[in-house]
């Protein structure tokens, strides 16, 4: 058996799922597990209207209800032509309008009972298709395969239950189908509720099927030829990783590569599943494997940036050594304000963390420090992080840049930068 997985640019329209059809057909003789996103931007349309439930917007509600039904409806009557299945975009707006008058549930719950309807009726849509092309295609719903516990928009897997349940409710299926299609991103709760595995989770999900299935292998198909170095945005002369280790992607997921989402690699490293990484655009070409072997990891340096970081350093008012009681202090206001660190550094009398700018409140988390530390900051800066680096990389990176942190260690260096002036 093989997994693959298909996020929502692969089935932005009906060109696109066409396409996921004839990759299919190009494995006759496998069984395909095949994990699906929602559709383009479905799920930002999802997440207004839950914005819309939560202040009971009736406008905004029945508009962005409107824009979901013409989207789909138009991919419908393309693949479809005159036996279009539209119940499934009635389905989408009962099973939306049912929570017009939720005021007993957290805004997480409703989040996530909204927002996964973008892959429910995505896999529906694109099963229907299979079928009507001749393909032995079957449904499966992953809200009752995926157990999680109760922490809605961040679901933690029970893997004990979620493998019994996949080797008891879905593996038997195979033997009269060959394509099971079910949900990225969604799971449910032991009292039947919908969860959501946060944001980008469909790699997630298809790591998850492989490990309860014992797959042979996982094919995540995506835009790019395969896991590159660096960001195209970034570097013109980008190179495609061939072959790295699960350490490799592991670390490069960690520090922020986009390109496979950070959980998805350890379930498939206990089974020693392969990973493919692979162009739906040019699927003959071979694309990224990610396995065990290290050999190759060490070749071809990778580059990660993340912009629009602050450094905000700390330093007690009394000039006192920064000791483990203040870093402790300071951990916990941080995780207050719900501060994600990028890198910290600490010296005598200061400790410094990088933070996504535009995911904290400057002014508010300095309130929480200034009434015992003397708080320091620089905005607009860049964090670049070189997975096994020389000095001809560093250098190649910090052209017109002024250097304001930098660590190392035998295999990544990391630089926070400034332009210099």
């Amino acid at each position: 058996m093989k997994v693959f997985k298909f996020g929502g640019a692969s089935v932005k329209s009906a060109d696109a799922v066409r396409n996921v059809m004839q990759i299919l057909k190009r494995y006759p003789q496998d069984k395909l597990t095949v994990v699906v996103s929602a559709m383009g931007k479905t799920t930002n349309a999802l997440e207004r209207v839950v914005k819309a439930l939560w202040e009971k917007n009736e406008v905004s509600l029945g508009a962005e209800i409107a824009e979901l039904r013409s989207f789909h409806q138009e991919i419908l009557a393309q693949l479809f032509a005159e036996n279009a299945p539209a119940h499934l975009l009635d389905e989408l707006e009962s099973n939306i309008r049912q929570f017009e008058n939720t005021t007993d549930k957290s805004f997480d719950f409703l989040y996530d009972q909204i927002v996964s309807q973008g892959e429910v009726l995505s896999t529906k849509i694109i099963v229907e298709f299979l079928k009507k092309e001749g393909l032995r295609a079957q449904w499966a719903d992953a809200r009752t395969l995926v157990q999680t516990n109760h922490k809605f928009r961040e679901g933690e897997v029970d893997w004990r239950t979620t493998e019994e349940q996949i080797k008891t409710q879905f593996i038997p299926h195979f033997d009269l189908v060959d394509i099971q299609v079910t949900q990225g991103f969604i799971g449910h709760t032991s009292d039947g509720h919908t969860t959501t595995l946060g944001r980008e989770g469909s790699d997630y999900t298809a790591g998850i099927f492989a490990f309860c299935t014992e797959a042979e292998d996982v094919t995540i198909w995506k835009d790019v030829p395969g896991m590159l170095n660096a960001d195209p945005k970034y570097f013109s002369d980008t190179v495609k990783l061939d072959k790295i280790s699960f350490k490799e992607a592991i670390e490069l997921s960690y520090y922020g590569a986009s390109v496979i989402h950070p959980k998805t690699v350890k379930p498939l490293q206990n089974r020693e599943i392969p990973l493919y990484v692979r162009s739906f655009i040019n699927p003959e070409k071979e694309g990224t494997v990610i396995q065990s072997g290290e050999s190759q990891d060490h070749l071809i340096p990778s580059f990660i940036f993340k912009m629009e970081q602050v450094l905000v350093s700390f330093a007690a008012r009394d000039f006192s050594f920064i000791v483990e009681e203040h870093l402790s202090d300071i951990f916990n206001r941080l995780a207050r304000a719900n501060a994600k660190i990028n890198l910290m550094q600490n010296s005598a009398l200061n400790f410094s963390v990088l933070l996504d700018q535009e995911k904290i409140n400057l002014r508010e988390l300095i309130g929480l420090f200034e009434n015992t530390y003397t708080v320091k900051f620089n905005e607009d800066l860049e964090l670049v992080t070189i997975r096994h680096y020389d000095q001809k990389t560093i250098d190649r990176v910090t052209v017109g840049k002024k250097i304001l942190v930098e660590q190392k260690t035998r295999e990544t260096a990391r630089l926070v930068l400034q332009n210099a002036e």
